[in-house]
């Protein structure tokens, strides 16, 4: 991997790295009042560079950023090297100096290096060499390959092939690499940057047995997704998260096998770009994380039907976005194969004060879900939550024209629209009585007042105490009480609590958020420490 005092005569175009930046060759020629040659180059991070591609007045090459380009000798960048070297060099030199794992560490048998001796030492090689399957050459500085022949004989059985952050400038660089790799299934190319086609068809047999790719930081938009897609004709799963994709299109003719699409730190234009994906005949999982989403809906029906929209899917990630109305949970009941739901940060724990209670409403609302945030929803859970949802609605319900009389039982729209699944659970468990919506009223009157024991772990001469505290009451104003009762200074205390349904220890280290958003509940043990 030594560095190169030439110029390579392709040079413009080709990816660079200088020490741990990365680049683009822009320019290659004479600066003003510098006899030498000199590299422009584009720096992935901006603030390596200097200027614009813009020196004393002349103008020599353009950079999308203002101070993403500078300019460098050549003798002090890599142009990077050839796959099957980066290859050997990581998973196993040449000559008697032992191999590796895809860490760089020596692998061993019995507490003993693995060294290959002897005169078969070719054939033991090649035999370790064939028997790769998953191989990882990220931050090699691979750029191309030299003998493109040689990769079917070297390591024929490759499955899964990281290529992530090297200095690939184009596809036809990384089909160079594919096409010899018939067996190739998954593939990682995130932090590349690749040229995009003219013809992509062209080079879809480098790509024929493709089922999972990975480009993630690579800047792409989904028109240039779209553009590459003809490449990967029986791809399955797309990871395509930090990239530049806003505006979303309409598959046509590619993309037709997607099971998973990840689309997560994309900062989506809006919730109304997921119809153009919405219709993809096998898509399973959609991992919306981090876009920017506001809410969802899915308007091609009533709030008590099912939508035709996404339908096999069965997994949706919408977790750290912006969604603070339940009306976006009413949408996804449309939804006709849900199964699973990723959805923490709850903006609605700001108005529902708990998220235990956020969480029974999303399972009550969402009738065929059975996992949420990755925690699976037991038949006793989702019957409470539904008999608790049916209850804490149930004035509401008759306010708006419900009644215990079939005959006479008609809320109207607007009530239907915002607990679409509330007549359905009427006629699971029957309508709530009186007294139960009252007795409803004063649990929740009471459960506002948390019984917990105090525990001093480190102090074992200290009794156990028990108080009842508000669970609205800030976790500042319980250390004002703990310096109190202690005294000892409250910004000395370290606050955990351990619940009686688990045993777990849960750190509540923001002064500014209460009790109840820790889910903390009566019968708990508040461990206090200095």
């Amino acid at each position: 991997m030594m560095q190169s005092d030439s110029v390579p005569s392709d040079a413009v175009g080709r990816r660079i790295a200088c020490r741990d930046e990365y680049g683009t060759v822009r320019f290659v020629g004479k600066v003003t009042s510098a006899p030498e040659i000199w590299l422009g180059v584009e720096w992935d991070n901006p603030e390596r560079g200097k200027h614009n591609g813009t020196h004393e007045g002349v103008h020599y090459f353009q950079c999308s950023h203002p101070t993403g380009g500078s300019f460098i000798r050549p003798q002090k960048i890599n142009f990077g090297v050839d796959f099957l070297l980066a290859l050997k060099d990581r998973y196993g030199q040449e000559g008697n100096q032992g191999i590796q794992d895809c860490r760089s560490n020596p692998l061993h048998w019995c507490k003993k290096p693995i060294e290959f001796l002897g005169s078969r030492d070719a054939e033991v090689k090649q035999r370790w060499f064939d028997a790769l399957l998953v191989v990882s050459v990220r931050e090699c500085l691979v750029s191309h390959v030299i003998e493109e022949d040689e990769i079917s004989n070297v390591c024929p059985n490759i499955v899964e092939l990281d290529l992530s952050r090297n200095l690939l400038a184009s596809w036809e660089k990384v089909a160079q690499i594919t096409r010899h790799l018939r067996n190739l299934e998954h593939l990682d190319l995130s932090q590349n940057k690749l040229m995009l086609l003219s013809n992509p068809v062209s080079l879809s047999d480098a790509f024929a047995n493709l089922k999972a790719l990975a480009i993630q930081y690579n800047g792409l938009t989904w028109a240039q997704v779209l553009e590459c897609a003809p490449m990967w004709p029986v791809l399955e799963r797309a990871h395509l998260s930090s990239n530049a994709i806003s505006v979303l299109e309409r598959p046509v003719g590619v993309l037709q096998n997607l099971t998973l699409l990840d689309l997560s730190s994309n900062l989506l234009a809006g919730a109304d770009q997921l119809v153009h994906i919405a219709y993809l005949p096998r898509l399973e999982q959609l991992i919306l994380s981090n876009t920017g989403l506001t809410s969802l809906y899915f308007d091609d029906i009533q709030p008590d039907g099912k939508t035709a929209m996404f339908p096999k899917l069965t997994f949706l990630a919408i977790d750290k976005n912006r969604i603070s109305e339940f009306s976006t949970v009413n949408e996804l009941n449309k939804l006709q194969n849900l199964e699973q739901l990723k959805f923490t940060d709850y903006a609605m724990v700001e108005c529902e004060k708990n998220a235990k209670t956020v969480r029974q409403l999303i399972i009550a609302k969402l009738g065929g879900l059975k996992v949420l945030n990755r925690t699976e929803i037991s038949t006793d859970e989702r019957k409470g939550a539904e008999l608790d949802y049916r209850k804490k609605y149930g004035k509401d319900w008759l306010k708006a024209g419900g009644s215990r009389d079939p005959a006479k039982n008609r809320p109207d729209k607007e009530f239907c629209a915002e607990h679409p699944r509330y007549q359905v659970l009427i006629e699971m468990y029957g309508a709530p009585e009186e007294a139960e919506m009252e007795q409803q009223k004063l649990f929740a009157l009471k459960d506002q007042l948390l019984v917990l024991s105090i525990k001093c772990p480190d102090n074992p001469d200290q009794k156990l105490l028990e108080k009842k505290l508000p669970e609205s009451m800030i976790i500042q104003k319980v250390r004002g009480l703990l310096h109190r009762l202690l005294r000892v200074p409250g910004a000395e205390l370290k606050l955990t609590y351990i619940s009686s349904k688990m045993d777990m220890e849960i750190e509540m280290d923001n002064d500014l958020k209460p009790l109840s958003f820790y889910s903390i509940e009566s019968g708990d043990c508040i461990l206090v420490r200095w």
